[in-house]
């Protein structure tokens, strides 16, 4: 079995990559932070323009009908420039747990506005306490038990909660469930919570992925720069051997990543732990990347006005979201000692 993305996939991530490195600079990352909201309303626009916040919605709702292995290439791009917009929220969770619920109405009303860049959505989850961009969402799915309610900004409340990365805002919010939220419940409801909760861990280690390599690139570019000795400091062994030692584990990580997101949108029974697999390889990753570059730019490097802490912090937040990596890690030790983890044949028996 040989798995590679298509041409198309391909062209798709370069087309992503070049926009946001136009739109998403670090310049205008630090602008945003300055506003109300932290967002950008023209941003936002060009996603949706480009097909990103609709390629999980079916064709007929007016998105792109496409799955998990198409995004996860268009979110390493979005870890790869600190983007702050809630792509995560509403086109890797919202979208499909909408999508596959079976509230007609709510579908009808809101996934063809995902797709145009008309709404913003965003979803909680008992493993997170606070929800992420609560205060730029038209709808919020939030969890009851085993029930999910959409519940429409204007009846919850909001209380904003402090965050280490200026980019994230994050939000208590205090609502009432109703029959008329209701849009699912039982065992649909959980199965429609578990499915979110892996998106959500998949999607924030395909963005892992693009922060640790952009970690690694900014402290190559510098260790390129920086004299010691009268030599950059580059070239001395003992930085080779730090930043070599973070891409290999970049590397280690990246097909994890991809394989979790073949796991997810084909819904193969070991999802969860191709999920565990990857939240934790790839936010190890990223964190060892931010340790590393930090290490490298030595005292500039916590500065307020070098950049490097746009990724550093993101990189930490993203660990904790969306399951620990000592959580993620736990799960897969359990399914492992259970008994009930991937067949030794992981995936590549007579069946397939």
């Amino acid at each position: 079995m040989r798995f590679t993305f298509t041409e198309d996939q391909l062209l798709f991530q370069s087309s992503v990559r070049s926009l946001l490195e136009k739109e998403c600079t670090p310049e205008r990352v630090r602008a945003l932070w300055g506003t109300e909201t932290g967002r950008s309303h023209e941003l936002w626009a060009k996603l949706a323009e480009i097909g990103l916040l609709g390629l999980l919605v079916p064709e007929d709702a007016g998105g792109l009908g496409m799955s998990e292995i198409d995004l996860v290439l268009l979110l390493e791009e979005t870890g790869r420039v600190a983007l702050p917009e809630p792509v995560v929220e509403t086109a890797a969770i919202a979208a499909p747990l909408l999508r596959d619920s079976s509230a007609a109405a709510t579908k009808e009303k809101w996934l063809g506005r995902i797709a145009t860049g008309e709404a913003v959505l965003t979803a909680g989850h008992p493993s997170n306490p606070f929800v992420n961009d609560a205060h730029v969402a038209d709808l919020l799915f939030l969890a009851n038990g085993n029930e999910i309610h959409a519940v429409e900004k204007h009846k919850a409340s909001l209380e904003w909660q402090e965050c280490s990365d200026a980019s994230r805002r994050l939000f208590k919010v205090d609502w009432k469930p109703s029959a008329d939220t209701l849009i699912a419940q039982g065992e649909n409801g959980r199965r429609l919570l578990d499915a979110a909760f892996d998106r959500g861990a998949l999607a924030t280690a395909a963005q892992a992925l693009g922060i640790a390599q952009q970690l690694v690139d900014l402290a190559v570019d510098y260790a390129k720069q920086r004299e010691q000795f009268g030599r950059p400091i580059g070239s001395f062994q003992a930085v080779k051997h730090l930043l070599a030692n973070v891409q290999v584990r970049i590397e280690f990580a990246r097909p994890v990543v991809y394989r979790a997101a073949h796991s997810v949108a084909r819904e193969s029974p070991t999802r969860g732990i191709a999920v565990s697999h990857a939240k934790a390889a790839a936010c190890e990753a990223a964190v060892l990347a931010a340790k590393t570059a930090l290490q490298v730019h030595g005292a500039i490097g916590y500065t307020w006005e070098v950049d490097l802490h746009l990724w550093m912090k993101r990189a930490w937040a993203l660990e904790a979201a969306w399951g620990t990596g000592s959580w993620h890690r736990a799960r897969i030790g359990q399914a492992v000692l259970d008994g009930d983890g991937p067949a030794p044949t992981f995936g590549f028996g007579s069946a397939v």
